[in-house]
């Protein structure tokens, strides 16, 4: 752990630019936006490939669906374990392991299991297992990750030879949805009890469904999978017969590795090296449908950031659009909402309207912000801002944040940690201890917002700050419990426009999705969906 002090974040030329004492609300505007178009699809492949190798930024947490809470978890785990329903490129969803869903009254749903599935090690897929998989996540033993989307459900049971019953205890517009993500995966019964705590990790493995079967993760360096012959989707049978994630942590490594050929492709790029890639001439770089937001997370209600108003300050005091230039090399977009634009597609045009109009702006004014520091009576305190090593954006925005703190008039430190401690994060309350703020690049599992709003209520597992408004909590709870989409989406825009008011989260912008792909490959589609979509195995030979 590093506690970086604030006269070398000031040392960095960008972030003089970024957080500079001028007072004027009128920053000079980024540089010139690169120009790019988002790709649905690839041409699909003409032949196998014995080998995909792929770039992981970071090591997965877990292979256990009940944690699999990031990027790194999983784009791998997408590719061995699947969901009750299948998350599409568009973010629209469709059968999966379940080949019909029903919900013949507004507190049931009801599951048809598809029939002819094998787990990995050859058993078949039974309604038992379903119910035994979903379970785990309402089992405080357990403590799922995935909690929340569980929260209303009373029962789960197996109602027929190849059916399962879910019922809640209030009407629930989410829950359907996001059982095409890791709160769907189901997982071999048998497996589970016989791995108990060693499943999902390198010691225990996974046993599901999917396209690749797992073979063995060395920890630190790569997680080796193989393609599943008895797969039951046809359509979607691996197009290489080995997938190896090769564990790339250090952004410029990770870059050479691309360009070199070492690896074939990778998710995330470090945005700084996109050029670079680009002017290398051995892949191209996509841009897809993206569902987050990065957002700076305030989790901590009891020091200044507690006050709506200190918050409103300090963001205020980023220049967001100088933020995109430094952070993503242009490749993103401010936005003062904690949803993309994307997960809105399903309401009508009048209500995708009505929840981006009349958003309050902030806009970069330090000499307000200091104002509002002083009104409030809190110059002087300190706030932490905990960062790791994961890429040029982590380390800008630390930075940026830190400076424009103390330009208000605020004392700010940079806390660094390792990645896996930076992972911690988001379920760990006692990692969080000391931190102020960290930066989150928080994307949907569904293209609906209220499961963005949903995580915000008081006392869910991922409102880190404790915030709490019951205007907020009325408005998330009304949408979620009406089955009538209108209604319900109504509803979330009340929900947006108290979470742009009170910011619990501080919205800076919103990125597209990206990969690489070598010169040999294709048949990716560049979309968010990757991390619940068996994607890899569409990838093959040119």
């Amino acid at each position: 752990m590093i506690k970086k002090p604030l006269q070398a974040a000031f040392a960095a030329g960008s972030i003089l630019a970024l957080a500079a004492c001028s007072t004027s609300p009128n920053a000079a505007g980024p540089a010139a936006k690169p120009s790019f178009d988002l790709t649905t699809g690839t041409p699909a492949p003409t032949g196998e490939l014995d080998k995909l190798t792929w770039s992981l930024y970071a090591e997965p947490h877990s292979l256990d669906y009940a944690y699999a809470f990031d990027y790194a978890d999983n784009q791998v785990l997408s590719n061995v374990c699947e969901s009750l329903l299948r998350l599409n490129a568009d973010m629209s969803v469709s059968p999966g392991l379940a080949t019909k869903f029903e919900n013949p009254v507004p507190t049931s749903w009801v599951y048809t299991i598809r029939e002819g599935v094998k787990f990995h090690d050859g058993t078949p897929l039974t309604a038992d297992d379903v119910v035994y998989s979903m379970n785990r996540h309402l089992d405080p033993a357990v403590g799922s990750f995935w909690y929340a989307a569980y929260a209303n459900v009373k029962d789960i049971k197996k109602t027929g030879e190849h059916q399962v019953t879910v019922r809640t205890k209030v009407p629930d517009a989410l829950f359907n949805e996001t059982m095409s993500g890791a709160a769907g995966v189901v997982e071999s019964a048998a497996t589970l009890k016989k791995s108990a705590s060693d499943y999902g990790n390198s010691t225990g493995g996974v046993n599901c469904t999917g396209p690749f079967e797992f073979e063995n993760w060395q920890s630190g360096e790569t997680i080796k999978l193989a393609r599943f012959d008895s797969y039951w989707n046809k359509d979607l049978k691996a197009k290489a017969k080995e997938l190896e994630f090769v564990i790339q942590t250090d952004p410029v490594a990770r870059t050479n590795a691309l360009k070199s050929g070492e690896v074939d492709g990778g998710w995330m790029l470090p945005t700084n090296a996109i050029s670079e890639l680009k002017a290398s001439g051995a892949g191209q770089v996509l841009f897809g449908l993206n569902s987050s937001v990065s957002s700076l997370v305030v989790c901590n209600s009891k020091g200044p950031l507690g006050d709506p108003k200190v918050r409103k300050a300090l963001l205020m005091a980023i220049d967001r659009n100088g933020l995109t230039q430094a952070a993503e090399a242009g490749y993103a977009t401010l936005t003062n909402s904690l949803t993309a634009e994307s997960v809105w597609g399903s309401a009508d045009a009048a209500t995708r309207d009505a929840a981006f109009k009349d958003l309050i702006d902030y806009p970069y004014d330090v000499e307000a912000a200091a104002k509002i520091i002083q009104e409030q009576g809190v110059a002087g305190q300190e706030i932490t801002i905990t960062t790791a090593p994961m890429g040029n954006g982590f380390a800008v925005v630390a930075q940026a944040t830190a400076a424009a703190a103390e330009s208000i008039g605020l004392k700010a430190t940079i806390n660094t940690v390792t990645p896996s401690a930076y992972t911690s994060l988001f379920s760990d309350p006692a990692a969080r201890e000391g931190t102020d703020l960290f930066y989150t690049n928080w994307y949907l599992s569904t293209a609906n917002p209220l499961e963005m709003f949903s995580i915000l209520r008081t006392g869910d597992f991922s409102n880190y700050g404790n915030w709490s408004s019951p205007e907020f909590d009325n408005a998330t709870n009304a949408g979620l419990q009406n089955t009538d989409p209108a209604k319900s989406m109504a509803k979330a825009v009340e929900a947006q426009k108290t979470a742009n008011k009170e910011l619990p989260w501080l919205p800076l912008y919103e990125s597209p999705t990206n990969i690489w792909l070598n010169n040999k490959i294709t048949g990716a589609s560049p979309s968010v969906n990757y991390l619940y979509y068996p994607w890899a195995a569409e990838i093959g030979a040119k």
